[in-house]
């Protein structure tokens, strides 16, 4: 990336980061330009960045009324964990976390992320402006699952995996369901949108390693376009 590319990519950032904190003029110069910058040259999709600094700000003003604007540099654990995301979903390296560390982190139990599954493609379908065959298959998905909520309580060794397998399963068939049912404009304007996101990566990935990414990229893209729910238990 190029000084230029840089400079152009922090003053997109630090427009959305304005308009997040309500029009206040925060400029992102200094240490700050350089973090930014830094950012660009790993690759980080500005969406990326954008939607951390979406995350951080809404989780700050949560807190009530603030005097002070949110500043980029407190932003950037955000950015590293959605880029870490990004990055194992498309396939292309993660930015910081060693194995060790990403293995430490603890989610939600089977049985809770069982219900969270429920609970949200049920939410999900009821804002009635779905695709009709996607919505049927998100009905028979919820009854599949509150089937298996009594069976993941103390699920331990076959039995675990196989709940594990099947709620995998589950999200590839409601993606690949979007997937197939979705504008095909639209999944082509999604496409060249991953592929923009992935062009850092082009020359060091092996052809065939950046055709997957582009590929999940896509369905990233999709999912985050209709806002599936994710089902896929880490």
């Amino acid at each position: 990336m190029t000084p230029l590319e840089e400079a152009t990519f922090c003053r997109k950032v630090e427009s959305h980061l304005c308009r997040k904190n309500g029009g206040h003029l925060i400029c992102v110069v200094g240490p700050a330009f350089e973090l930014v910058c830094r950012w660009a040259r790993c690759g980080i999709p500005l969406r990326v960045v954008c939607r951390a600094i979406d995350r951080t700000v809404e989780r700050y003003y949560a807190k009530g009324p603030k005097r002070r604007p949110v500043r980029i540099e407190y932003c950037e654990a955000d950015v590293v964990e959605l880029h870490d995301e990004w990055s194992r979903a498309v396939g292309v390296p993660v930015l910081s976390r060693s194995a060790g560390e990403a293995a430490s982190r603890r989610g939600p139990s089977l049985v809770a992320h069982v219900e969270q599954g429920i609970e949200r493609l049920t939410a999900w379908k009821a804002r009635g402006d779905r695709l009709a065959p996607v919505s049927a298959l998100a009905d028979r998905i919820v009854s599949e699952l509150v089937a298996a909520r009594g069976k993941a309580m103390g699920a331990r060794g076959a039995k675990r995996e196989e709940l594990v397998a099947r709620l995998g399963e589950a999200d590839v068939e409601m993606l690949a369901a979007l997937r197939d049912n979705a504008d095909r404009s639209l999944c082509v304007r999604l496409r060249k949108e991953a592929e923009q996101e992935l062009s850092s990566f082009r020359e060091r990935m092996p052809a065939a390693a950046f055709q997957r990414a582009l590929d999940a990229g896509t369905d990233r893209l999709l999912r985050e376009h209709f806002e599936l729910p994710r089902l896929v238990f880490d």
